[in-house]
């Protein structure tokens, strides 16, 4: 049981023993002091009565604990999952006081009033609990792992990147550019977002003409831009030399804002094998077992239900990489395993040894394609929204002749799993389309075509 479950399930007997002590408490002052119906009974049986309480509190929650989930959105299993609790914790309480002979048993002012007082103070504690505490708790978990993941992250890049000198300003950097290089390339990734744009580095304005400009696979992120962003891309658009853009949306802003036409080619992780690609990752497994990798960006609630019943489907654990971007409230709860010890390297891994593979993000969907994975890309935004990045999936999937792979979350597993990929075809389409964007980016180098 890792961390959130054993705190989650603490709190849960926290939760129970408050709630069952506080009703018998507020049903004795009712029905024992100011309504007098309740008889006083012997101390010995007072003692055994509670202790028999106690006894039944901790054997339900022992056994109940295990499904709580209190980072789950659903109130509807909220409720059942409350009175399933309070039903059994009074059933067996009960039937032990039954079979202990106990005379309090008799006394159905109590027993009735406490049992109702019980679960109003067991659904109140779990409200108060969920939307107000595990949210602190979570949220400084998620402080201190992030620094380990950043860790991680650092250590890969000083062992894996060649970087320039440091310049102060894009002045200086467009001044030793005249000097150092020969040609200065951008990409890939969403890089002509509106907002880097604004922020003018991507653009190669900086770049004196005299040195070649190159933007290889680089990616508008959304299918249009504002206006404001328009007339800048118009200007950077036109001075960079040779521009090839990762999606068939972007092929046509392009020609659509600069009047040019430029061809698709694919993302940079697209032109090495997954053969390659094992030169910067361990051989071994790192994770043991059988295993569903889940890579979610986006905060889609109908994603994470998918995998957990893609769980209960295939007996597989899930492993899940949280809080990529930000704190997700979706990514709580979830996942049996959330490692935050994990650099580029060991996400190639993780993707390889999976079993299944549920994703929203791109490369994750281009890695478990080069793996041959099992996998599930879902969108991470309404198709029809002018921000949606989905476009970059359509022409992945496209370019590679896979379908059906591109799900919504709400489909039946059993179909779902019956889907089959051929990827010794898909794997020839990507060579094809791998070789051409070579033979691309080679001219580009070379300062050849346009």
């Amino acid at each position: 049981m890792n961390q959130q479950k054993r705190f989650q399930s603490g709190i849960e007997f926290i939760i129970n023993l408050i709630s069952l002590f506080a009703s018998h408490a507020v049903a004795y002052l009712i029905f024992g002091l100011i309504i007098p119906k309740i008889q006083n009974y012997e101390r010995n049986d007072r003692v055994e009565y509670t202790i028999v309480l106690l006894l039944s509190a901790i054997i339900v929650s022992l056994y109940f604990s295990v499904e709580i989930n209190f980072s789950v959105r659903n109130r509807e299993f909220e409720l059942t999952s409350t009175l399933k609790n309070c039903f059994l914790t009074y059933a067996l309480f009960g039937v032990m006081l039954i079979l202990t002979k106990n005379p309090i048993i008799d006394s159905r002012y109590l027993f009735l009033s406490s049992f109702a007082f019980y679960i109003a103070f067991s659904l109140l504690g779990r409200y108060v609990f969920k939307h107000y505490m595990i949210k602190k708790f979570s949220k400084n978990r998620y402080s201190e792992l992030s620094k380990v993941r950043a860790e991680k992250f650092y250590a890969f890049s000083r062992k894996q990147f060649r970087l320039s000198p440091k310049y102060n300003s894009k002045a200086e950097l467009g001044t030793k550019c005249k000097d150092n290089y020969s040609s200065v390339l951008v990409g890939s990734d969403q890089l002509w977002l509106p907002g880097n744009i604004a922020a003018d580095y991507y653009t190669l304005n900086f770049v004196p003409e005299s040195v070649n400009s190159i933007a290889y696979a680089t990616s508008f992120g959304q299918s249009s831009l504002p206006k404001d962003s328009e007339k800048k891309a118009e200007k950077f658009l036109k001075k960079i030399k040779h521009i090839g853009v990762r999606e068939e949306s972007g092929q046509k802003l392009v020609k659509e804002i600069a009047d040019r036409n430029v061809p698709v080619v694919c993302d940079p992780t697209l032109l090495f094998t997954g053969d390659e690609w094992m030169s910067i990752q361990k051989k071994e497994p790192i994770v043991e077992g059988k295993y569903i990798l889940c890579y979610f960006l986006g905060n889609n609630p109908p994603h994470r239900e998918f995998a957990k019943r893609l769980k209960e489907a295939t007996g597989c654990k899930i492993i899940a990489l949280t809080h990529l971007d930000e704190f997700v409230k979706s990514d709580e709860g979830y996942a049996d395993e959330t490692p935050y010890d994990i650099d580029p390297a060991d996400f190639l891994n993780l993707i390889r040894n999976a079993e299944y593979v549920c994703t929203d993000s791109f490369h994750c969907s281009v890695f478990s394609i080069l793996y041959k994975r099992q996998f599930f890309t879902f969108r991470r935004y309404n198709r029809n929204t002018k921000q949606s990045t989905n476009s970059r999936l359509d022409t992945l999937f496209n370019m590679a002749g896979i379908t059906g792979r591109l799900l919504t979350g709400e489909e039946n597993i059993v179909d779902c799993l019956k889907i089959e990929t051929d990827f010794e075809s898909v794997h020839k389409k990507l060579e094809g389309i791998r070789q051409k964007s070579y033979e691309y980016l080679l001219a580009a180098l070379k300062d050849e075509g346009s």
